[in-house]
C-alpha cells in the first residue's frame, strides 16, 4: 500500500502563534497564477471581496457573492501549497443572523478547502464569531475602517480621529478577540489607535493603513504591484509599477500584428514531410 505525503500547510493557530515572535505576512490573491507567485513568501493569503472593485470593476465590495468567493477561492487553493488561505465573508452572507454566517462559512470551507473566514464588523458581530469558532471554524476578524459599511458610512476615510471613534474601535477590537478570532485586521485606523490596540490584544493584530507596530501588514496584491491605478490610498505602497509594463506589451503585441511580423514562421505547427 503507497502513503501519499501533502506539504503541510500553516494553520489559523500557527499564525495567532506568530504574535511576538515576527510580524505577519499577508497579501490578497484571486487567482491561481498570482497565488502560486505568492505562496512561497506570505504566511496567509486573503482571498478578498477586493476582488469586486479589482477584478470586477465594482464602486464597492457590497455587489460581490458568495458564489464569486468561493469560485476565487477554490483558484487561491489550486495556486497554493504552503500559507494559510483565508476567504472573505461578503455582504449580505453572514450579517443578518450567526446561523446564516455558519452556513456560508461551512459552504466556503467545505467547497474551497480553505482554512478560515474573515468577516467585518465589531461588537455587533462577537456573538457571530464566537459562534462560528466553537463550532470549527475559524475566524478572521476585521474592525476600524470596514468597507462592506460604505453605504452608511458615507464613503472610504480613516477612523480613530475623535474619542467617540477611538471608543468604539476599542471596544469592537476587544469584543472580537473575546470572541475568540485567531487574528484581526485593523483598517483605515489612526496609527496610535492600531498602535494601541495591538498592545492590548490577545489576537495578533493585521494592519492596513494602520501602524507600523501592527503584528502583521496585508495589501491587495494589486495595489502593492503597481496594477490598479484607480486609485492610490495613503497607505499603499508600489513594490513594482506592472501597469506601464503591461500596456507597452500590449502595444507592442499589436503592432506586430498590424505589421504582419508575429507570428513568425517558428510560432507555427509546420507538417513534417
Amino acid at each position: 500500500m503507497s502513503v501519499q505525503t501533502t506539504k503541510r500547510r500553516l494553520s489559523p493557530a500557527s499564525i495567532e502563534a506568530l504574535k511576538g515572535e515576527r510580524p505577519i505576512v499577508s497579501l490578497t490573491a484571486y487567482t491561481t497564477p498570482i497565488a502560486r507567485l505568492l505562496d512561497p513568501h506570505v504566511d496567509f493569503l486573503l482571498v478578498g471581496d477586493s476582488l469586486g472593485m479589482v477584478l470586477y470593476g465594482l464602486d464597492t465590495t457590497v455587489g460581490v457573492t458568495l458564489d464569486m468567493m468561493i469560485a476565487h477561492g477554490q483558484a487561491v487553493m489550486r495556486g497554493s501549497e504552503r500559507c494559510c488561505v483565508v476567504v472573505d465573508l461578503p455582504f449580505g452572507a453572514y450579517q443578518e443572523s450567526k446561523e446564516q454566517a455558519f452556513r456560508s462559512a461551512a459552504r466556503i470551507l467545505k467547497e474551497t478547502g480553505c482554512s478560515a473566514v474573515k468577516l467585518e464588523g465589531g461588537a455587533e458581530m462577537a456573538e457571530t464569531v464566537e459562534f462560528l469558532v466553537s463550532r470549527g471554524i475559524p475566524v478572521l476578524g476585521h474592525v476600524g475602517l470596514m468597507p462592506q459599511l460604505v453605504n452608511t458610512t458615507g464613503g472610504y476615510r480613516s477612523v480613530g480621529r475623535n474619542e467617540k471613534e477611538v471608543a468604539k474601535i476599542r471596544r469592537d477590537a476587544k469584543a472580537i478577540d473575546d470572541a475568540g478570532a485567531f487574528a484581526i485586521v485593523v483598517e483605515g485606523t489612526v496609527e496610535p489607535v492600531a498602535r494601541e490596540i495591538t498592545a492590548t490584544l490577545s489576537a495578533p493584530t493585521i494592519g492596513i493603513g494602520a501602524s507600523p507596530a501592527c503584528d502583521g501588514q496585508i495589501l491587495v496584491s494589486d495595489d502593492m504591484l503597481g496594477l490598479f491605478n484607480d486609485f492610490k490610498p495613503r497607505f499603499v505602497k508600489h513594490f513594482a509599477e506592472l501597469a506601464p509594463t503591461i500596456s507597452k506589451a500590449a502595444e507592442a503585441y499589436a503592432n506586430e500584428v498590424k505589421a504582419r511580423s508575429f507570428p513568425g514562421i517558428e510560432h507555427t505547427f509546420q507538417v513534417k514531410r
